[in-house]
């Protein structure tokens, strides 16, 4: 077991599922954990858990809800008041809506939770990922990219909704940011990577709003990975020494694999990160 002692490390969506197996697993490698969640009263629940699991851990719960701006701002504020660099950013939280839906700040949802999210948490901690040096981002996406598309001029699916291709559209959108940034911050010390935690039985798709999709979710958890055990490459890549300056790397099963070729185009990969911050209004990337 690695020892992760004087690392400090966030997990958003660690209420449940991977996120939670994830955060428990680096609070037993002696790592300051927090649990960036949106809702605080499941994440005490989660968190009971954990300290009963664990000896003397060092964690702790903070509210996120990742598809808001202002939530990730306040939190990113929140954090930098308490701690002065970070180590580890798991950018696990991740939804899929059987309806359209719109945040308070105008994003649909399912890109808001699963792509836009990720990247604005990731550019608020940077500094401190930083002064953390070396440090890793690790970003959950979902082998179900392979079938998603890059729709520039509809990345909000504001002419055509489907939950299954926006969940896999999102996944897609935040491999290709992975691969972006992992290339801009090369030679920072920051590294970034993805992780493909395989087919897990979660509550991804729990009152997704849908009987039917919630029952097609409920018929697919016998054929599913454990929550512990889809959790395993999120836990080695965010401590294994063998991943040392490995950056803008895929990994699925703990090993580095090669995704499609349009995950890897770079200058689609160029023009999506121009729309994406032309879409949240910042100009300063």
């Amino acid at each position: 077991m690695t020892d992760m002692h004087g690392k400090t490390c966030i997990v958003t969506g660690s209420n449940s599922g991977i996120g939670k197996e994830t955060a428990l697993a680096l609070a037993e490698m002696g790592a300051t954990v927090i649990m960036a969640v949106r809702n605080l009263e499941r994440g005490q629940v989660a968190l009971d858990y954990i300290l009963q699991e664990v000896k003397e851990p060092h964690i702790e719960l903070m509210q996120c809800d990742v598809a808001s701006k202002s939530s990730i701002e306040s939190f990113a504020s929140e954090f930098k008041s308490k701690f002065d660099s970070l180590h580890v950013l798991v950018n696990n939280a991740g939804a899929v809506f059987s309806k359209r839906q719109v945040t308070e700040e105008g994003f649909e949802r399912t890109l808001a939770v699963n792509y836009l999210g990720p990247l604005l948490l990731t550019r608020e901690l940077l500094p401190l990922l930083k002064s953390g040096v070396p440090s890793r981002v690790i970003n959950l996406c979902s082998g179900l990219y392979k079938s998603g598309q890059v729709v520039l001029d509809d990345l909000q699916s504001e002419k055509k909704y489907s939950s299954q291709k926006v969940y896999r559209n999102t996944k897609l959108l935040l491999l290709m940011h992975t691969y972006s940034l992992a290339k801009k911050l090369e030679g920072s010390g920051v590294t970034v990577n993805a992780v493909l935690p395989g087919f897990v039985a979660t509550n991804l798709g729990k009152n997704s709003g849908s009987r039917m999709q919630d029952l097609m979710f409920g018929m697919m958890k016998p054929f599913q990975l454990s929550p512990m055990e889809g959790a395993e490459t999120s836990v080695y890549v965010s401590s294994s020494s063998e991943v040392d300056g490995l950056s803008g790397k895929c990994f699925s099963k703990k090993q580095v694999v090669t995704t499609t070729e349009i995950s890897n185009d770079i200058t689609l990969q160029k023009q999506l990160w121009t729309k994406t911050f032309e879409i949240l209004g910042i100009t300063d990337h």
